[in-house]
């Protein structure tokens, strides 16, 4: 196949070009998929010295890959600071998730890793969306509630079933239908990216000790019990709802592939201190292979040569895996 990875580049003000080209220099070592950048040429030119060979068509990055950083530049981007984020950067990296989006969807690319952009910003400029993820689910036209946001590292898989909302509003966006779609989203994303045809689940109760039956609350009874009754009626194999602070330490990680967890932070806290530096976000559900890095744009260090590739390493690199099992794939 002569297709490679897209990576948009985020915001242009951000890390994103920084460890772009790191990751161009450390291909070889990391064996890492081809992959073509979409964004700013002079971004990249502020931040990193490696070569850059602009391209007009996926298909000639291949051609360059070896020798050069491919990258298909915005029409009309203006030259960005490091570390200054505007609207002009803002519009650089919608324009840039926009392109990479279609060509995924087109089949001239394997997939779209995206780079780290600023949702302040992007909204500045008409983005109506919480993030990327909800973008890209509803260019592919599919419905939110029919993707999972999963966060992946080497030793733990987490999805949050609630994401950017206030804990206060957690229990009453709780749902039957939301705990079920996310699951079945999550089974379905496992099979077709990671080739893990029957995964092993485990839902997170929303209160201490999974409510201690009743005497802590009544979500685990009412909603996350009958979710599980219905999963399990379907055939998945799915445990719970388990208290959330046991189910992370190291034997109970081994009985699961993934972990639903009713709020963020349920979700992103273990992740985050297990796999701080190489942890990914992977949107499951979608038609295409859609990976990112698990950081933002930290714009306090933009342009200092001080950024970690090893996230944006671990996205391309499952981003390529991803789409090697999709070619495997036989299921809906």
């Amino acid at each position: 196949m002569s297709e490679l990875l897209a990576i948009s580049s985020g915001d242009p003000s951000g890390i994103g070009p920084e460890i772009i080209g790191k990751c161009w220099d450390g291909r070889h070592a990391a064996d890492l998929p081809g992959f073509f950048a979409i964004g700013d040429p002079a971004a990249f030119a502020l931040v990193w010295n490696g070569p850059t060979r602009l391209i007009d068509t996926p298909a000639q990055a291949a051609e360059v890959f070896e020798c050069a950083l491919p990258i298909m530049p915005v029409v009309d981007s203006v030259p960005a600071m490091p570390g200054h984020p505007d609207l002009d950067g803002a519009r650089c990296a919608l324009q840039a998730l926009e392109m990479g989006v279609g060509l995924a969807r087109a089949g001239q690319a394997q997939g779209i890793v995206t780079g780290p952009v600023s949702k302040i910003q992007l909204q500045k400029v008409g983005f109506n969306f919480p993030g990327q993820t909800e973008y890209i689910a509803e260019s592919c036209g599919v419905a939110r509630q029919n993707v999972a946001m999963l966060l992946a590292g080497p030793s733990l898989r987490v999805v949050p079933i609630t994401v950017h909302i206030r804990i206060a509003d957690v229990p009453a966006a709780l749902s039957i239908d939301l705990i079920v779609n996310r699951a079945r989203a999550t089974a379905k994303g496992m099979a077709r990216n990671f080739g893990i045809t029957r995964p092993r689940i485990a839902i997170a109760g929303l209160n201490p000790h999974a409510g201690e039956q009743g005497a802590m609350g009544s979500e685990e009874a009412d909603i996350i019990a009958p979710a599980i009754d219905i999963l399990r009626a379907e055939g998945f194999d799915v445990a719970g709802p388990l208290p959330a602070d046991t189910m992370f330490h190291a034997a109970a990680r081994a009985r699961y592939d993934v972990a639903l967890c009713q709020y963020h932070d349920q979700a992103l806290i273990p992740i985050k201190a297990l796999h701080f530096d190489d942890a990914v976000n992977m949107t499951l559900g979608l038609p295409i292979v859609r990976t990112s890095p698990d950081h933002g744009t930290a714009f306090d260090i933009a342009g200092k040569g001080l950024a970690n590739p090893s996230s944006m390493i671990a996205a391309i690199r499952m981003a390529g895996a991803a789409w090697q099992h999709r070619q495997n794939y036989e299921g809906p």
